[in-house]
């Protein structure tokens, strides 16, 4: 995954049997960001999606796996033969099962879940949910949310499966008014959940360059920077969800950079 080497050289390791936090402010390609994410990994993912249509994620998949934009996907799923032909054919191989609806409901994970062991005979490796305040009560009850958290986490202990969740940052913040494109410092995550899980990454995006960066805020197991001074970079490609690596010069930057290069 070479888009993903300035944040694994950071110290992130994202392992089996945790949970990871995306977090970021609106309009961050976070679920693009995952969706990625998972289709690299090459693993048995189970992706709830409260936000995507089945018809946005499939494009967006396709997208992705064939290098055309999501308006040439939807084109030519609509206009069927052979186009249509080449998308499902290119995302034929992935491992990514979804389940569509919202609120997402544990009643809808257990069935899930229930439904994946009868088919594979094992739990998936990877399961998303996109997003945390889009589970049942948790839009904007704090005791709820914390509810969830552990509830994932309990998940993930009996799965074995590395359990990626998808929360906000605020938008109100001095920090985002001042300096939108830079990643929101762990404090700045809505309801100071970003501490509960074993890693916690903190995303932005500069719309002038596509650069995407990535903080790792928190982790358990390694280094972390809960400013989100430092982070890695990679490019961002929203009209075919994919991303990319940097030149090597900016894939990872902190301000002693800056007096370093100074000095």
């Amino acid at each position: 995954m070479e888009a993903f080497e300035s944040l694994y050289s950071l110290g992130c390791r994202p392992r089996h049997g945790e949970v990871v936090m995306i977090a970021g402010r609106s309009g961050t390609q976070k679920s693009g960001f995952a969706l990625y994410w998972a289709a690299q990994m090459a693993l048995p993912t189970l992706y709830f999606s409260a936000d995507m249509s089945a018809f946005t994620a499939s494009s967006r998949l396709a997208s992705m796996m064939s290098g055309d934009t999501t308006e040439m996907v939807e084109a030519g799923m609509a206009a069927g033969g052979q186009h249509r032909e080449e998308y499902l054919a290119a995302v034929s191989h992935l491992n990514i099962t979804f389940s569509f609806g919202s609120p997402i409901t544990w009643r809808a994970v257990d069935e899930e879940l229930e439904a994946w062991i009868e088919l594979w005979n094992d739990y998936p490796q990877v399961i998303v949910f996109d997003n945390l305040m889009d589970f049942e009560n948790a839009g904007s009850d704090y005791t709820e949310q914390m509810a969830v958290m552990s509830g994932l986490t309990e998940l993930a202990r009996a799965t074995g499966a590395t359990v990626i969740v998808l929360h906000h940052a605020s938008d109100k913040t001095w920090e985002a008014k001042s300096d939108p494109w830079a990643p929101p410092s762990r404090d700045q995550v809505k309801g100071g959940l970003s501490e509960k899980p074993e890693l916690s990454l903190s995303v932005a995006l500069d719309p002038t360059s596509h650069e995407y960066r990535v903080a790792v805020i928190k982790q358990r197991m390694g280094p972390c920077d809960p400013t989100a001074k430092r982070f890695a970079s990679m490019r961002c490609h929203p009209e075919v969800t994919r991303f990319s690596k940097l030149s090597p010069q900016n894939t990872a930057w902190s301000p002693l950079d800056a007096l370093n290069k100074a000095a």
